[in-house]
């Protein structure tokens, strides 16, 4: 009885870990978005405003997360939640793998230069900061609650990271060497990753191997 309850009680202490976490990425997220799309828009960066619709996903998987964790006593509600959280990942992903698809080619074929963006530039540096910590912190609690939910959110949250330097890779040489071109073939770099991802997610194939067994 004292193993269970200490297990028990560990369990607790990670899913609050989890849910804090969860917090931390929709208030990071839904700021980081904000800004994306709105230096994006300024700028006309398709990169920068496709990234900040990233952001606006990873809001809606943390708050699906959230709903998962807060269900995590009652085991059949919880599988039924994890299923409904990867169906809204995946549907997300490949309507921003749409849009960004379309508005990357666009550019390119009408020759739209976007404008040196320094906010851009610096929310894509600081993501790449923060999101690695971020990545490693659900993977860990994933793992040991044995979640695929919150392991399929962490592996999103490390798509974040991918993107987060395609995007500035774009968009430093845009401003350095006036390559205009960079950005919207930095965006197209990102539609095979993501839809990559969000067939994943349909198909219930988002679990990490360690935590699945």
């Amino acid at each position: 009885m004292k193993a269970v309850h200490i297990a028990g009680k560990n369990r607790a202490d990670l899913i609050k870990r989890g849910r804090r976490l969860e917090y931390f990425t929709v208030a990071y997220n839904s700021l980081e978005g904000l800004i994306a799309v709105i230096a994006g828009l300024i700028a006309g960066s398709i990169a920068l405003i496709g990234f900040g619709f990233d952001s606006i996903i990873e809001v809606t998987s943390g708050a699906t997360l959230l709903w998962r964790l807060y269900a995590d006593e009652d085991e059949t509600r919880r599988e039924r939640i994890e299923a409904i959280a990867l169906r809204v990942v995946g549907v997300c992903f490949l309507t921003l793998a749409i849009y960004v698809a379309y508005g990357s080619t666009k550019s390119l074929v009408a020759h739209e230069p976007p404008d040196e963006s320094l906010p851009g530039i610096i929310l894509a540096a600081a993501s790449l900061v923060i999101m690695p910590l971020l990545v490693r912190a659900k993977r860990k609690v994933a793992q040991q609650i044995k979640s695929g939910a919150l392991a399929a959110d962490a592996k999103q949250t490390e798509l974040c990271t991918y993107l987060s330097a395609i995007l500035l890779g774009g968009l430093l040489m845009n401003a350095l060497f006036g390559w205009w071109w960079a950005d919207p073939v930095a965006a197209l770099i990102m539609v095979p990753i993501i839809v990559k991802e969000g067939i994943e997610a349909l198909r219930g194939e988002t679990c990490c191997e360690e935590t699945c067994h």
